[in-house]
């Protein structure tokens, strides 16, 4: 069994990570969802949902998996200098890394990614990806691996970027199995990525 670490911030992304944990947590009972967040007090997504917190990141930075959502309020996050040292830390204990949308220019900033290709959400692509000047960033891309990090474009894109964790990990008929079970159009196509368009980066 793998542990997945699944951090949570006030104001996260609904979807973001809902989705992913959605595919993540149906490879049942390989993979063990635990939330982490700073402290122990229930988190509010940015919609008002509030998740209850299994670990706080004072406990522990040993996880099999790291999954970082996004949100606008990952950027405030990222000024806690013990948030991103923990991320540092986890990061370089995982076997994979996950991040979507503005997650990953918050995983990014901890210089991990330094080198590395990524992508993030395309609506606020110029005015992110500088906070991590040396990460190569892909302008059009749905999802991005490289080497154990996997990073995605915004919101609903984590769900594919996550069933292509499940593919890589376990396999590609597990991967459609919980597609299929999910009732989802899984864009297996890494590269397809109408928005980049729309939002003139390409």
């Amino acid at each position: 069994m793998r542990t997945l670490a699944a951090l949570v911030f006030p104001g996260f992304e609904t979807l973001d990570y809902f989705g992913p944990m959605e595919m993540l947590g149906s490879v049942d009972p390989d993979i063990k969802i635990v939330t982490v967040a700073k402290g122990a007090d229930p988190v509010s997504s940015v919609h008002g949902q509030r998740i209850v917190v299994d670990k706080t990141i004072a406990e522990k930075n040993d996880y099999d998996l790291l999954f970082i959502p996004g949100g606008d309020s990952a950027l405030d996050a990222a000024k806690d200098e013990a948030l991103m040292q923990w991320i540092t830390e986890a990061s370089g204990n995982a076997e994979r890394v996950m991040a979507v949308c503005t997650g990953t220019v918050m995983l990014g900033m901890t210089g991990v990614l330094d080198g590395r290709r990524a992508t993030t959400n395309k609506i606020d692509f110029t005015e992110t990806v500088p906070l991590a000047p040396n990460v190569e960033w892909v302008k059009q891309a749905r999802w991005v691996e490289d080497g154990k990090f996997f990073t995605s474009s915004g919101v609903s894109a984590g769900m594919d970027m996550a069933l292509a964790v499940v593919a890589d990990l376990y396999g590609m008929a597990i991967a459609d199995r919980i597609a299929f079970g999910c009732e989802y159009e899984w864009h297996k196509d890494a590269s397809r990525d109408p928005f980049a368009i729309s939002a003139g980066l390409v």
